[in-house]
């Protein structure tokens, strides 16, 4: 079901890739301002190419951004795990300390 879904998505994105590039064969002069460097470049590809070069982009500001949540949910985690292992050690010491005929019952009554 996934890869019939992923499919209906793909395919008519590739489909419009692909007639863009056939349609856009001329060549275009790619330069950067402050040098002589200049680079000639069919238009679909130029296009392509900045379209990549901006997800690129964006991902690693995304990825960047989120190092932070990561790094505390990391921590968190370990806290959780440290204060688990306080709990588990807690009660084993609470249970050699108080013998099963002493301890108390939650939630239940004595009726005498």
């Amino acid at each position: 079901m996934k890869l019939a879904f992923r499919l209906l998505i793909l395919l008519p994105i590739l489909l419009v890739l692909v007639l863009f590039e056939l349609s856009n064969r001329q060549d275009v002069a790619l330069s950067l301002w402050p040098t002589d460097l200049s680079l000639q470049a069919p238009l679909s590809i130029a296009v392509l190419a900045g379209i990549a070069l901006g997800m690129v982009l964006g991902g690693l500001v995304v990825w960047f951004t989120s190092l932070s949540r990561w790094r505390r949910a990391r921590r968190a985690e370990d806290r959780v795990r440290l204060l688990e292992a306080r709990l588990s050690d807690m009660q084993t010491s609470l249970a050699t300390q108080n013998p099963p005929s002493q301890r108390l019952s939650i939630g239940t009554t004595d009726a005498r």
